[in-house]
């Protein structure tokens, strides 16, 4: 009697070409990977990751539509509504081919990004199941939930009152936390949030990188509003799949030797992400507000990161004064430099996946957002966890050296690294056998096995 050989489930996943949305999206293809399944990415050209750090997947590049640099010129809504315009019909001829003869096998399920809502069309046509990552904190997925459904029934107004009132309905945020959404056109964000919550609705699931215990009263919340869609916690996604990152950006290991030499938790670690940028001023008061308060520090000048200007020139004097303390670099491999023992503070965007990265290893935050949902983050590490300090007052020296003594050598910024040190703790427990978000994961992967 002939052996039926086992299917292997396999999986098409699709991430959104920034930095925060590749690597949660590759971190999950390398846990399902490690679980048995087959895994095929179907990416942008714009920004694509390196097939040379995943072996063990299929890549398929689709055309985008992005002229050169508009990913990074343009503000991020309107770049994510061009893909969603012009990726479509490559998607769907792409993995119309591999559903009928690719070499992995039949096509189990997609899986992609929650911001590409044109998914929703091709798999309907192709019949396939569909599952959706959100890159993003469940309290940020429900917050701004609620405040699309509250503005379009008109029961807040966030044109109304000052940029420190209260929002009573979507506590503790304030006007000036709510993200702004004013450099696109004025419609585009409706229009985007409109598509993405129809496709919810038909997924076959919902994942979230974070866990049950960071914030469960706005899981509950994401659960009730994304029903009948079943949410699964699995995160976070970076402590099943150390390594499974993809950098854009060349890393510098060579600040790993510096820090060797740094007492424990004396550094302060500074980076605004792949994303952000700052004006000339802003470095300057940057940079002394770092030189007057004494501290050791790791700081990150990305390429670019500077606007209109590629190349970076430090106020004179700064590299005197810091020689001893301070170390910059281009890029820098960051889940190694927040586990290391000589650091003990990260000023950072609080984009999600570094606001996790920091929480899983026990460093308290400085908090300095940029854009889109980080507002949102920020007012939660400083005022509900309470394992941060916000820079309320964008970038003045003065108010930087303050916030780093805090953070570094004050009391206060002691009894925040033994909170932190405590969600560090939890999160660690919920990744191991038995815990929260591993059991999420055992769900999630019984539900596609059963397609």
């Amino acid at each position: 009697m002939q052996i039926q050989e086992k299917k292997v489930p396999h999986l098409v996943i699709l991430p959104l070409p920034f930095q925060g949305h590749i690597n949660p999206m590759l971190q999950l293809g390398s846990l399902l990977h490690s679980k048995g399944f087959s895994i095929t990415v179907i990416h942008t050209q714009t920004n694509s990751p390196n097939p040379a750090n995943f072996p063990n997947f299929n890549f398929e590049p689709i055309p985008d539509g992005l002229s050169d640099g508009q990913a990074s010129t343009e503000d991020p809504l309107t770049v994510v509504s061009i893909l969603n315009d012009t990726c479509q019909v490559p998607f769907n001829d792409t993995l119309s081919r591999l559903v009928s003869d690719g070499p992995h096998g039949p096509v189990t399920c997609i899986i992609n990004d929650e911001l590409f809502h044109f998914t929703k069309a091709v798999a309907d046509h192709l019949k396939l199941p569909r599952i959706l990552l959100c890159t993003s904190s469940p309290t940020c997925s429900s917050i701004m939930l609620s405040l699309t459904l509250l503005q379009q029934t008109g029961a807040i107004s966030i044109t109304e009152g000052q940029p420190n009132t209260l929002i009573p309905e979507i506590p503790p945020l304030r006007i000036k936390d709510i993200p702004d959404f004013s450099t696109t056109d004025p419609d585009t964000f409706e229009r985007l949030a409109e598509n993405i919550l129809n496709a919810i609705k038909s997924a076959l699931a919902y994942i979230m990188n974070g866990f049950d215990d960071l914030d469960p009263t706005a899981l509950e919340k994401v659960r009730e509003d994304r029903h009948p869609t079943p949410l699964f916690t699995v995160g976070p996604l970076y402590k099943f799949s150390p390594g499974a990152s993809n950098s854009l950006i060349t890393q510098d290991h060579s600040c790993m030797a510096w820090l060797d030499k740094q007492p424990p938790q004396s550094v302060i670690y500074i980076s605004f992400g792949s994303v952000a940028s700052i004006d000339k001023t802003e470095l300057e008061e940057i940079a002394w507000g770092l030189a007057n308060s004494d501290q050791p520090f790791l700081w990150v000048v990305r390429p670019g990161s500077i606007n209109g200007d590629d190349w970076v020139e430090l106020p004179e004097g700064f590299e005197e004064k810091t020689r001893e303390k301070g170390r910059i670099i281009k890029w820098a491999p960051q889940q190694e430099v927040l586990a290391h023992p000589s650091v003990g503070g990260f000023w950072t965007h609080n984009g999600w996946n570094s606001t996790l990265e920091s929480i899983c290893e026990g460093v308290p935050m400085l908090c300095s957002p940029y854009l889109w949902d980080q507002n949102v983050t920020a007012r939660y590490v400083s005022h509900v966890w309470r394992v941060g300090i916000q820079l309320e007052n964008g970038f003045d020296r003065s108010e930087i050296e303050w916030a780093i003594r805090r953070l570094m050598v004050e009391i206060e910024g002691k009894e925040m690294r033994e909170r932190v040190g405590c969600l560090k703790e939890i999160a660690t427990r919920s990744v191991a056998k038995g815990g929260s978000s591993y059991e999420s994961l055992q769900s999630l992967i019984d539900l596609i096995m059963s397609l």
